[in-house]
């Protein structure tokens, strides 16, 4: 047997999940009517979004809920043009994201930049000429 190469669920641990459902319907993105009690469902291409308490996703997965900072982990979000990159970056911004770091050409040959969504959760918007995105918006990875 082998651990099929996919990810199904990135789930936020977030402080309201109300106020983080309503930031990330904001940005154009709908919950899904799985969504039920203190859990928000948002389906993306090819994997879905929950945003759930904070404090009862550390409880579920029997962790300590210590003081939020950097967790070594960001999420990114791969656009066609530096230029989209820029509009997603601004439509972040007026959604109600913290501004990390503003897009900009980077070392390895691409663009992109960092928001911080309302629990601090690191998203980069990249553009990267050497992954071209399918017909569905994934990333092309050579084998």
């Amino acid at each position: 047997m082998s651990f099929d190469r996919r990810v199904s669920l990135i789930t936020l641990g977030v402080a309201n999940v109300e106020a983080s459902a309503a930031f990330y319907e904001k940005l154009g993105w709908t919950r899904s009517s799985a969504s039920q009690g203190d859990i928000v469902f948002i389906k993306l291409k090819g994997l879905a979004l929950a945003l759930f308490p904070r404090h009862e996703l550390a409880k579920d997965a029997g962790v300590e809920d210590t003081v939020p900072g950097f967790s070594g982990v960001t999420l990114a979000h791969n656009l066609e043009t530096p230029e989209a990159v820029d509009v997603a970056f601004a439509l972040a911004l007026s959604a109600g994201a913290k501004r990390v770091k503003t897009p900009e050409k980077v070392f390895w040959g691409g663009y992109s930049g960092y928001f911080a969504d309302p629990d601090g959760h690191l998203w980069e918007l990249a553009h990267n000429p050497f992954s071209p995105l399918d017909e569905n918006g994934h990333m092309v990875l050579p084998d």
